[in-house]
């Protein structure tokens, strides 16, 4: 089984992004989605999970979409009425079926970032 995990901070005021919801998808060569994972992370703005990848792994691409809008909405941040980013889209790959595999984020109402780790 490969390992993904994330932690999203809040680069607004520093704080760890906890409850935000994320759904991952694979997509394999003919472009069908199939939802993986869906889920929050946790108060300290993780989440860490085994996934079962097929053995063509590294044919498929997968997606993690993230609710930051929702997030910054109930959390009532400075500037969320205006987001009109409502979802983050990272597409990646997981070739080794038992891999780890680390995309953490930094989350804002008007901008991310993102990097990666193995």
């Amino acid at each position: 089984m490969a390992t993904l995990s994330t932690h999203l901070l809040n680069s607004t005021d520093g704080s760890h992004a906890g409850h935000v919801g994320i759904g991952v998808f694979q997509i394999n060569s003919a472009g069908q989605r199939l939802c993986v994972l869906d889920k929050a992370t946790d108060g300290g703005g993780r989440f860490a999970e085994a996934i079962e990848l097929p053995l063509d792994s590294a044919a498929c691409t997968y997606e993690m979409v993230i609710q930051s809008g929702a997030y910054f909405a109930a959390h009532g941040m400075a500037g969320a009425e205006r987001q009109i980013v409502k979802e983050i889209v990272i597409r990646f790959a997981m070739p080794d079926p038992a891999g780890s595999y680390h995309i953490p984020l930094m989350i804002a109402p008007h901008s991310y970032s993102v990097w990666w780790s193995a």
